[in-house]
């Protein structure tokens, strides 16, 4: 995937709602690009991520694609907690697969949302990993895990297929049916409070597989995504 596949896999979750995001997981930076672009300049995210090397070239690359976007970076593992604030948005892309089960981080993310606030997630469409990808959850079970995290109202974003577990998706979740929402979108969405209806991720063909290289810049084997410790979001298809 490039950067407008991860743009087209967030967007719907992510425009019309406020400014302030966390992103969990946010590795070198794929998605906290995509973030920071629909955000623009009024933009604030914090990244959290376990290696601070990464989160170092995170940086260096928000500085130089939009350097108008405040970008805070913090080294730490997600499954201890969150830094204290409250948020219009919690993005966690291809990060919660790390986690053997996701719930607890789901709890955390909800506590973590301020009045209208949602969570974005994208995982592999899969609901058995491999030593790569551990723990992926399906798209027809993230809404049973997102209920039992406290967010039990669930909009599907957008796919991609992916050679690698079949597809990659995305959905939006939040507390309340009409608590949240894609406020720019409302109408189009079907009803008020509610994020953009389903999107397709856009015709991008068969997206690159993870592998190659990652995004620390590591060399994995081909076809195959770099090892990371977990939790780390830098096994993402680029």
């Amino acid at each position: 995937m490039d950067h407008r596949d991860h743009v087209a896999l967030i967007r719907d979750g992510v425009v019309g709602g406020g400014p302030r995001w966390i992103e969990l997981g946010a590795g070198d930076g794929a998605f906290t690009l995509a973030l920071a672009d629909l955000l623009g300049e009024r933009g604030e995210i914090v990244a959290v991520d376990r290696d601070p090397r990464a989160l170092a070239t995170l940086g260096e690359r928000l500085a130089g694609a939009f350097p108008a976007v405040s970008v805070r970076t913090v080294a730490a593992d997600f499954r201890a907690g969150l830094p204290p604030g409250r948020f219009d948005g919690v993005l966690a892309a291809n990060s919660l697969h790390f986690v053997d089960d996701p719930v607890p981080v789901l709890r955390s993310a909800a506590g973590a949302l301020a009045p209208g606030g949602r969570v974005v997630v994208v995982e592999y469409d899969a609901d058995r990993g491999n030593p790569w990808v551990p723990h992926p959850f399906s798209a027809a079970r993230f809404p049973e895990l997102a209920a039992a995290a406290g967010l039990p109202a669930v909009q599907p974003l957008g796919r991609v297929p992916s050679r690698f577990l079949g597809a990659i998706w995305s959905a939006a979740a939040w507390p309340e049916p009409g608590a949240t929402g894609n406020a720019g979108a409302a109408g189009a969405a079907g009803g008020a409070g509610e994020p953009a209806g389903t999107g397709d991720a856009g015709t991008t063909g068969e997206p690159g597989e993870p592998g190659g290289t990652g995004d620390a810049g590591t060399t994995g084997e081909p076809g195959e995504p770099v090892v990371h410790s977990a939790p780390h979001g830098d096994d993402r298809e680029e």
